[in-house]
């Protein structure tokens, strides 16, 4: 013969509706959170590769942050390079000019001008610190003003003050780029030309009515100048490469993080239809066995007795 106890019969109750409620309470973290845990112990065996996924994550995330630095810093470096080209195709252009019309007048004061153009460029500044200073970021690599300071030099080489080193970032596991450019490599063919042309100012007056030895001077910087064109165009476009590159890196990188952020939904995000569906049968078993203590307070043994 069974025994049967009111003490059984409330404490299977009990345990019943404790049980529903667990389940309501696990079922409602899933459907508010969206996830089948909130910590790693909740995926049991998937938390290893959930710590590896993650840690892809962060890995591949510190890599796009990288190239995204690097790639503003390379914009930056091409408006550089086009405001230098504008400097050495100002000069050029005001020079055909002045031989084509005959006349000198306000000429010098024009290539103070693009000479000062040229200088902005080499002293472009991108976040707070000079492009084209190498190492030396904390100071402007072109740190004269003028035409006459320029000519007072021994040689345009020596007012350049960035020194040798190149910037150079690691972009990914196996790429590391030079992305880096140096004011003396893309300024030094153009002050040259600059300086040579303010010592010949010096010597004889750029003004007036063209004279034989002027023209043949212009005439002879107007090539060289093409030629410092060239050289900054050259850089412009390998700038322009790397930008092409580090884009095309980005992009894969993305790429790669979606793949993951992918891998770790199929193993994190929660079954919404099925949590939702969870959570109302747990409902109505927690009605049901609250239902059942109710109806045992009436079938208590007690209640015989008397």
């Amino acid at each position: 013969m069974t025994r049967v106890s009111t003490f059984g019969n409330y404490q299977s109750a009990l345990l019943d509706l404790m049980s529903a409620q667990t389940r309501a309470q696990d079922a409602q973290t899933r459907v508010s959170t969206q996830k089948n845990a909130t910590s790693l112990s909740g995926f049991g065996r998937a938390s290893e590769s959930l710590t590896a996924f993650k840690s892809g994550q962060a890995r591949i995330q510190g890599f796009i942050d990288t190239g995204e630095a690097v790639a503003a810093r390379l914009t930056s470096q091409d408006l550089a390079f086009d405001r230098i080209g504008q400097g050495v195709s100002g000069a050029r252009e005001a020079i055909a000019n002045a031989l084509a019309a005959g006349r000198l007048d306000g000429l010098m004061q024009e290539m103070q001008a693009q000479f000062q153009i040229s200088q902005d460029g080499l002293n472009t500044k991108h976040q707070g610190r000079y492009l084209f200073s190498g190492g030396n970021s904390e100071t402007a690599p072109v740190p004269i003003m003028t035409l006459a300071d320029l000519a007072a030099a021994p040689d345009a080489a020596s007012l350049f003050t960035n020194d040798t080193l190149r910037q150079a970032s690691r972009l990914d596991e196996g790429t590391t780029m030079e992305t880096g450019f140096l004011a003396d490599e893309a300024g030094q063919p153009l002050f040259e030309i600059f300086r040579d042309i303010q010592i010949f100012n010096a010597a004889t007056a750029i003004d007036g009515p063209v004279s034989e030895s002027a023209r043949d001077f212009l005439s002879a910087q107007l090539t060289r100048l093409d030629a410092a064109y060239t050289n900054v165009t050259d850089l412009a476009a390998r700038n322009g490469s790397m930008q092409n590159r580090v884009d095309a890196i980005v992009k894969s990188q993305n790429d790669q993080k979606s793949a993951l952020e992918e891998l770790i939904a199929g193993k994190t995000d929660a079954d919404m239809a099925q949590a939702l569906t969870d959570l109302q049968l747990s409902q109505i078993a927690i009605q049901a066995s609250a239902q059942v203590v109710s109806q045992l307070r009436d079938v208590s043994l007690l209640n015989y007795l008397r």
